[in-house]
C-alpha cells in the first residue's frame, strides 16, 4: 500500500519537473501519513483485536446449520473488522472435539465457537468430558432460533398428530423413529414427546442426519424429527407428512404449519438456537466488540435474508442472556434425561 500511495503522490504534480527530490520527500510522507492513518483506522474498527486472522470452529459437519451459521457471518465480520475470518470445522464426538479446541484456545478474541444448544446436553450422555459446557466457554450472544417438525413417512395410516399417537398407543416399541444420534435435536425432541405423551418408540440413531432422512422418506424408517425447512421441501415431494412444529408458537415463514401444542400435546417447545460463543476468560471489551457488531449485523435485511434460507429467525442478544438461556436449557434437559436407563452414557 506504501508503494502505490507514493506512486499516486508523484503522479500527483502534474508534469512540472521542477524540484523533484521534494516531490519525492512529499510523496514518501504522504505515503507514511497515509499508511498510518489506515492503521489506525483499522485498528479502531477492530477495536482489541490486532491483525492475526479469527478461526470460527464448528464442532459439527460441513452443511449443518451451526457450520451455515458461521459461514454467513464470516464476510460480514471480515467487511466489518477488516480481518480474515476462517470457518475450520472440528467435526465427531458429538461435537466434543471442535468444543474442546475452542475450549483450550487462547482467549484474545481470535478463536470463536459457531454451536447448537443440543451440546448442552452432553454431560448427560458422557461421563468424562474435557470441558465444562457453560463454565469454560465465554457467551459472545445469540445468532437465531430455528424449528423442528414432526414428520412420518407418506405410507403411515395417519393424518395428524392425535392418529400418530393413537396408532403409536396401540403398538408399542413397534414404530421406529430416525436420529442422527444422541443428544441431537431430532433426538431430543421424540424423547420430550414420549415423555409428555407415553407413546413408545423405538429409536434408530444414524451417524449423521443424510443416512436417516433418506431411510424415513423411503419408509425405511416411519417418524422422524425434521428441520423445519427441510420437512417442508420433502412434504412438497409427497414422500412424507409434516404433523407439527416444535415452537410453542407458530414461526414465520411456516404460519400455516401447526405446533405440537396445538395438536394436543400441552407445554410442548422445543427451540433450536444457536450462538457465538469464545473461550473461557475473554476479555470484557473483546466480548462487547463481538456483541455489539453482531446485533449490528443481525439487525441487516441482507444477514436475516441470508439466515432465514436456512431456517433461522435472527435473534441478537446480550451475553448475560444468552447465559440465563442457556442455563434455562439445561435444566429443561435435566428433568427428561438423568437417569433414563434407555439413554445409556457413551462413554
Amino acid at each position: 500500500m506504501e508503494d502505490k500511495t507514493i506512486g499516486a503522490a508523484h503522479g500527483a504534480g502534474g508534469d512540472a519537473p521542477a524540484e523533484p527530490g521534494r516531490r519525492r520527500a512529499l510523496g514518501w510522507a504522504l505515503g507514511v501519513a497515509g499508511t498510518a492513518w489506515l492503521g489506525r483506522a483499522g485498528a479502531a474498527s477492530r477495536g482489541p483485536l490486532d491483525d492475526r486472522p479469527v478461526r470460527i470452529l464448528v464442532p459439527q459437519t460441513p452443511g449443518t446449520t451451526p457450520d451455515s451459521v458461521a459461514r454467513i457471518l464470516a464476510p460480514h465480520l471480515n467487511r466489518e473488522l477488516g480481518l480474515p475470518f476462517v470457518v475450520e470445522n472440528r467435526a465427531g464426538a458429538s461435537g466434543i472435539i471442535g468444543m474442546e479446541a475452542a475450549a483450550k484456545a487462547p482467549p484474545d478474541g481470535h478463536t470463536l465457537l459457531s454451536n447448537v444448544s443440543t451440546t448442552l446436553t452432553l454431560p448427560y450422555f458422557y461421563d468424562k468430558l474435557p470441558f465444562d459446557v457453560l463454565a469454560d466457554f465465554t457467551p459472545i450472544g445469540l445468532v437465531g432460533s430455528g424449528n423442528f417438525a414432526l414428520v412420518v413417512h407418506q405410507g403411515l395410516p395417519v393424518a395428524d398428530v392425535a392418529q400418530l399417537l393413537a396408532y403409536a398407543k396401540a403398538r408399542p416399541g413397534q414404530l421406529r423413529y430416525a436420529s442422527p444420534g444422541l443428544g441431537t435435536h431430532h433426538h431430543l425432541c421424540m424423547e420430550l414427546l414420549m415423555a409428555k405423551t407415553g407413546i413408545q418408540l423405538q429409536h434408530i440413531p444414524y451417524k449423521g442426519s443424510a443416512g436417516a432422512t433418506t431411510d424415513v422418506l423411503s419408509g425405511q424408517v416411519e417418524v422422524m424429527f425434521l428441520p423445519v425447512q427441510v420437512a417442508m421441501n420433502h412434504a412438497a415431494s409427497g414422500r412424507i407428512k409434516v404433523l407439527g412444529g416444535t415452537r410453542l408458537q407458530r414461526q414465520p415463514p411456516y404460519m400455516d404449519l401447526p405446533t405440537l401444542d396445538e395438536r394436543g400435546v400441552a407445554g410442548y417447545d422445543v427451540d433450536p438456537w444457536y450462538a457465538l460463543w469464545g473461550p473461557q476468560g475473554m476479555a470484557a471489551p473483546v466480548v462487547q466488540r463481538y456483541n455489539a457488531l453482531l446485533q449490528t449485523l443481525l439487525s441487516r435485511a441482507d444477514v436475516k435474508q441470508e439466515l432465514a434460507a436456512v431456517g433461522l429467525a435472527t435473534r441478537p442478544s446480550p451475553p448475560a442472556e444468552l447465559t440465563r438461556i442457556a442455563q434455562a436449557e439445561q435444566q429443561l434437559w435435566a428433568g427428561l434425561l438423568k437417569g433414563k436407563p434407555n439413554l445409556a452414557k457413551a462413554g
